[in-house]
């Protein structure tokens, strides 16, 4: 792992007000037909003064290498004079927002699914992204992909998938988030990048199961609304049954009792409605 090693050098200003007055004084030996000083001091103006200067932009940095070794980072912002024979290569500290493409995989129970993830990336250390990795904006783009890949095959869409499930790709968007975010920094660690947060942006089944899965979460939700249903049914019949003894208006044997509960029942957990029926007789016939 390359360690980065921050400097900070002298002032620019200074070396532009010498980059000057040598131009002037190579411009008079010109003129006062001086050519071997002219020359002289124009090389050294143009080779070892200006080619110094250097600008660093707000969240910006210059690394710094010198015949192949790496000699420093320059993060602080600012007109400043180097080696003029080191190499100066610009590196953003600025976060970046990675849009990550649909990606087509299978979830922990293998039911095919689309998932996308947005991350919010920046560069820690500029050493390692620039001497770590041949380039760490594809890097960060693959490994990305991998972290999201290997998150949908670790756990399923939803509970109706895996009821046992502690974590859903669906139901669990916090501890999800927080996960890939974890693993992301994992892998990126190598090229000094870190995440400074990552959530889900796209997740869907795969359109060749959409509409089964569409029908299955329906079927599900039905079955627990008329569960709801009858479990609020049975209370009710319970206590009309309770109160007609405690009232003593009306005595039922135990056929009569069944009759009733099976008619409010069918009233209470029908999903139309009913048409009454009134019975002009005694309550036998």
């Amino acid at each position: 792992m390359n360690t980065e090693k921050i400097i900070n050098p002298p002032s620019g200003y200074l070396t532009l007000v010498t980059f000057l007055i040598l131009l002037t004084i190579t411009a008079y030996c010109g003129v006062s037909q001086m050519p071997a000083t002219a020359v002289i001091l124009g090389l050294i103006d143009f080779i070892l003064v200006l080619p110094g200067l250097i600008i660093v932009n707000p969240n910006e940095a210059k690394v710094l290498t010198l015949f192949g070794k790496y000699v420093g980072t320059v993060k602080e912002d600012g007109f400043f004079w180097v080696n003029p024979f080191t190499a100066k290569k610009k590196v953003s500290l600025k976060a970046f927002n990675l849009n990550g493409q649909q990606l087509k995989v299978n979830d922990a129970v293998g039911n095919p699914i689309e998932i996308a993830a947005v991350i919010v990336w920046q560069i820690k250390n500029t050493a390692s992204a620039m001497f770590a990795v041949e380039n760490y904006l594809q890097y960060v783009n693959i490994q990305s992909e991998a972290a999201v890949r290997h998150l949908a095959n670790t756990f399923p869409y939803d509970h109706i998938e895996d009821e046992s499930a502690s974590i859903t790709l669906r139901g669990g968007a916090e501890q999800v988030s927080v996960l890939l975010e974890k693993e992301l920094n994992e892998r990126l660690d190598r090229a000094g990048i870190e995440v400074l947060e990552a959530r889900i942006s796209h997740l869907a089944y795969a359109p060749e199961i959409a509409h089964t899965m569409l029908q299955r979460q329906q079927a599900s939700a039905i079955i627990s609304a008329r569960r709801l249903i009858v479990e609020g049914a049975v209370g009710m019949v319970e206590m009309a049954l309770n109160k007609l003894s405690e009232k003593d208006i009306v005595e039922l044997d135990e056929e009569r009792k069944a009759a009733m509960v099976s008619n409010l029942l069918v009233v209470l957990c029908g999903d139309r409605s009913v048409s009454p029926i009134v019975n002009t007789g005694t309550l036998y016939h």
